[in-house]
């Protein structure tokens, strides 16, 4: 059984990034209607987005793409932050006009990505507000609490061998599932949800999922934090193992326009997942405050 694709696009297109890796694009919902553009994380595909698309692709434009290796983008040689910036650049020039601003929302990974553009052209072009939902800047491998010891060198080298394995995940049995929904969801999460998300990381390719541990691994965005001029909210669970509330406050401290940040209760890394309506809430307050929605109201 493969994850649901979800709400079928109003359009698919292909965006061409600068080294030539062919990014593979959504547009859902009305082409006159303001634009959201969506950023997975690691592991993850467009799928992951599915509760945020059906409802926004009523009255706004939703834009989705995979990232490299991911979803239906193929593998490329090159996995970096830069590489991760033309992405975005790439997406943002096949997919807006002009002048056009939306709003950017990164989970994990993805918002590690817009971090990464905060200073490129198209990003400040484009770029009206941000969402960062459940991600950090930098000392992921060494704040994680995936592995359950106290901070430390032991604890750091564990976390480093686990996350970046390049053993298969394989199928998707209880065992799987529980595993994932300990590292990266919270303990009342539902079935579903926990079963969605496992299909989802489980069909990522082992190659790409350990390419990215190892850029992960290394991540130094403190100084990109910056550069992200544009107000911008923060999203975090509680109970995040990948990247703790700790990254979420960080990062909030040094924007020049911070919205502060909205701790979710007992949620684990998987926040749009988690509390779609949350998530989806912060999106359409952004859009309404900071885009051509509030002009036409």
């Amino acid at each position: 059984m493969r994850a649901s694709r979800g709400a079928k696009p109003a359009r698919e297109l292909t965006a061409v990034s600068a080294d030539g890796t062919r990014l593979h694009v959504e547009v859902h919902g009305p082409e006159d209607a303001p634009p959201v553009v969506l950023a997975h994380g690691w592991t993850c595909s467009t799928v992951f987005w599915a509760a945020q698309i059906g409802d926004l692709a009523a009255d706004h434009r939703v834009i989705v793409y995979d990232q490299r290796g991911h979803g239906r983008t193929p593998p490329s040689p090159v996995c970096s932050t830069d590489a991760l910036a033309d992405d975005l650049e790439a997406v943002l020039a096949a997919t807006l006009a002009p002048g056009e601003r939306a709003v950017l929302v990164g989970h994990s990974m993805g918002a590690m990505t817009v971090l990464a553009a905060a200073a490129r052209p198209r990003v400040r072009e484009h770029g009206a507000a941000v969402l960062l939902c459940s991600t950090g800047a930098s000392r992921l491998v060494a704040e994680s609490t995936v592995v359950p010891l106290r901070p430390g060198r032991l604890r750091t080298w564990l976390t480093g061998r686990v996350l970046g394995s390049r053993a298969p995940l394989g199928p998707v049995t209880p065992v799987a599932k529980s595993v994932l929904k300990y590292a990266t969801m919270g303990a009342a999460s539902a079935p579903h949800l926990v079963e969605r998300c496992a299909r989802i990381v489980h069909a990522c390719p082992r190659q790409v999922r350990h390419a990215w541990s190892r850029v992960l691994s290394a991540l130094d965005l403190d100084h990109a934090v910056g550069e992200l001029r544009v107000p911008t909210a923060v999203v975090v669970g509680t109970a995040d193992r990948l990247t703790p509330p700790v990254h979420a406050h960080r990062i909030a401290a040094a924007l020049p326009h911070s919205l502060g940040v909205t701790e979710l209760p007992g949620l684990g890394h998987m926040t749009p997942v988690e509390a779609p309506g949350v998530v989806t809430g912060r999106i359409r307050e952004l859009v309404v405050t900071y885009t051509q929605l509030k002009e036409g109201a």
